[in-house]
């Protein structure tokens, strides 16, 4: 039988706060979510200032990051290459800034970020995870 890595609170908190440190230290509002690696919600954030809709659209970055168990760009760059079936994907937050978590090999969770550009997001999504990813 096979184990596998699970991100307890304590770690999606450090995941948030680490990434939230990296927002603020840019200035950047953001809405910034951490999710399991079925995509459920562990942590959250919408920093002052954040659109409204960074909030849901940084829980389907993480959930699809999650799920998909790849970097959104992945998708992003896919649609933009002309691979336009995957925007009837079942997944929203196909949009850069969605950054799974590896632990031991094997995915744990994401964290998802959205309010700024899309490389901006994902900077932030990736200090993130460093605080836990292998």
């Amino acid at each position: 039988m096979q184990t596998k890595p699970e991100l307890e609170l304590a770690d999606a908190e450090r995941m948030l706060a680490t990434a939230r440190a990296e927002a603020e230290r840019h200035g950047w509002a953001v809405s910034i979510a951490v999710v399991d690696d079925g995509g459920h919600l562990l942590a959250f954030a919408r920093l002052n200032g954040a659109s409204p809709a960074s909030s849901t659209i940084a829980q389907d970055k993480a959930r699809a990051a999650a799920l998909g168990r790849r970097e959104t760009k992945a998708y992003e760059d896919m649609i933009n290459g002309g691979r336009t079936a995957f925007l009837s994907a079942p997944l929203s937050g196909l949009l850069e800034g969605g950054v799974p978590v590896t632990v031991g090999g094997q995915i744990a969770g994401a964290i998802g970020v959205s309010g700024v550009k899309s490389e901006q997001d994902a900077q932030i999504a990736r200090a993130g995870t460093q605080s836990v990813a292998e």
